[in-house]
């Protein structure tokens, strides 16, 4: 693991990066929207899959738009290293708190997630068009399509990201969404599709 400092739009960020395996976990938005960088570490672990979180650990949480997250050097080692990413974002829309949005470019790989995940309490919707617009993860900046295949963009309703049961406590990813992408993600490695 390295871990390094980097500033975007005057924020600091303490970044997080284990590279390994081709497929990358990425958590970009880590304490501002609660467990992804928790829950993309554990899975990481499980799977072999490379790694990068950021996180604040200081000053009001800052929530920079993912296509605004610009170039850093651990942003770039990750890109460069990884041919599919799949990206930890958190939704709070309450209208939908059970609703795993499946957006990103690579829609074979999203396709296989959503199977993973639908054996939780939780639906994944795959279909482009009923996903809102700011949550698709189709931007050509967004980090989770510049690897060489692109990627998956995963927005996850909090209980789906966090078991803590209050602001203070720590975060700790829900065991059956740990099981259930830690699946998904040996899925998408026995087929292939991330290579193609």
């Amino acid at each position: 693991m390295h871990t390094e400092r980097v500033t975007i739009e005057g924020t600091a960020f303490l970044t997080t990066l284990h590279l390994a395996g081709p497929i990358g976990l990425l958590a970009l938005h880590g304490g501002v929207e609660g467990g992804t960088a928790e829950l993309a570490t554990e899975v990481a672990a499980r799977t072999g899959a490379t790694l990068l979180t950021f996180t604040q650990p200081e000053g009001p949480p800052t929530h920079i738009p993912s296509t605004r997250i610009g170039p850093c050097t651990p942003l770039t080692t990750f890109l460069t290293h990884t041919t599919l990413t799949i990206s930890l974002h958190g939704h709070n829309r309450r209208s939908m708190p059970r609703t795993i949005y499946v957006g990103g470019s690579h829609r074979p790989a999203a396709r296989i997630l959503a199977t993973a995940l639908s054996v939780l309490p939780f639906t994944p919707i795959t279909t482009l068009s009923a996903i809102p617009h700011p949550l698709r993860g189709l931007h050509p900046d967004n980090p989770v399509n510049q690897t060489s295949h692109g990627g998956v963009q995963l927005e996850l309703p909090v209980t789906a990201r966090t078991t803590a049961p209050a602001p203070t406590a720590p975060e700790i990813p829900p065991g059956e969404v740990v099981d259930a992408l830690t699946a998904g993600i040996r899925l998408i490695t026995e087929s292939g599709v991330h290579l193609l």
